[in-house]
């Protein structure tokens, strides 16, 4: 990891925090909640070492980037526009893009608003879902999962950050990366989000270790989780603000991956939309679909070479 080099750019306004690697075709790597760039560090050493850049920002909000204190700074446009500025200062035309949970996301936003920079795309976890032209997506899952549904709970600010604050960060990190869940995570607020991480595992799995618990955990005391929690605060404004793209599709030639355990695979739904044949009609140009047995949600770092391999053997078609 002493190889990897670390460096901040002025992207969008902001100050960005981007680790990079290795040389050759570039693939850019964009770390979810509660993640950083360490997340992509298995990744990062294999690409590097089969002749590829690769490149792991920590996105706005988290880690040693900066961290806009409005919830509105958080848009979709506003991450994408990072990343865009972010290969502009680089001098990368286009590169290849791996997206994990939010950075899947944002993965598909940029995808959509940007296709002309991305050779093509491999996600995580996380399946693009068509802009519903009638209703907020808040609305939809307050229905469907009720008001405890961690997402919701997410939605008014200050409410979790108090929580999380009165639990040790190491704690919350644990409790995170350390799920095993399939079931949608309801957390009512008689119970807590620390009562829910005091149900975590006393060991760690294998795949995680102390010290980058520790690694996160410091980043996180730094910053605070507020900025990883916008994102999930202007799911409706992303609503609003994307209707002139609503009914497009993705173009980008894409691979899906994901764990049978992961919890996102286990929403409502989901498992039908991708097996038969909704997923596709969204992603015109999906090529690959994966489903990893006995995978949870932190796919790439709970099974980093197998992953690894996953995007090498698809992007090095291209």
């Amino acid at each position: 990891m002493e190889k990897v080099q670390h460096k901040n750019v002025s992207v969008n306004g902001i100050k960005m925090h981007v680790a990079e690697i290795g040389e050759g075709p570039a693939v850019l790597f964009v770390h979810g909640f509660p993640e950083l760039w360490y997340s992509w560090r298995h990744q990062m050493l294999y690409f590097s070492s089969k002749g590829y850049r690769a490149i792991a920002p920590d996105l706005r909000g988290y880690g040693d980037t900066d961290c806009p204190p409005e919830i509105t700074s958080y848009i979709a446009f506003h991450i994408v526009g990072d990343l865009v500025a972010l290969l502009d200062v680089l001098g990368l035309e286009q590169v290849f893009l791996v997206g994990h949970d939010w950075g899947a996301t944002i993965a598909w936003y940029f995808c959509l608003f940007r296709p002309d920079r991305i050779k093509a795309l491999v996600n995580l976890s996380v399946v693009f879902r068509p802009r519903h032209p009638l209703r907020k997506p808040v609305d939809i899952l307050r229905e469907f999962l009720g008001d405890d549904y961690y997402i919701c709970r997410f939605q008014k600010p200050g409410e979790v950050e108090e929580e999380f604050a009165s639990i040790d960060t190491e704690k919350v990190v644990k409790g995170f990366l350390s799920s095993r869940g399939t079931r949608p995570p309801c957390i009512p607020k008689e119970i807590g989000f620390h009562q829910a991480f005091a149900q975590s595992p006393a060991t760690l799995p294998s795949w995680l270790t102390e010290e980058d618990v520790h690694y996160y955990a410091e980043k996180f005391k730094k910053t605070g989780f507020t900025g990883g929690l916008n994102y999930y605060r202007n799911l409706d404004k992303n609503w609003e603000l994307t209707a002139p793209f609503s009914g497009c599709k993705i173009q980008v030639p894409t691979k899906f991956v994901v764990g049978d355990l992961d919890l996102t695979y286990h929403i409502p739904g989901t498992k039908e939309y991708i097996h038969n044949g909704g997923f596709k009609k969204e992603v015109l140009n999906l090529q690959e679909v994966v489903v990893m047995e006995g995978v949870g949600h932190f796919t790439n770092q709970e099974k980093p070479d197998e992953i690894s391999a996953h995007i090498y053997d698809f992007i090095q078609r291209f």
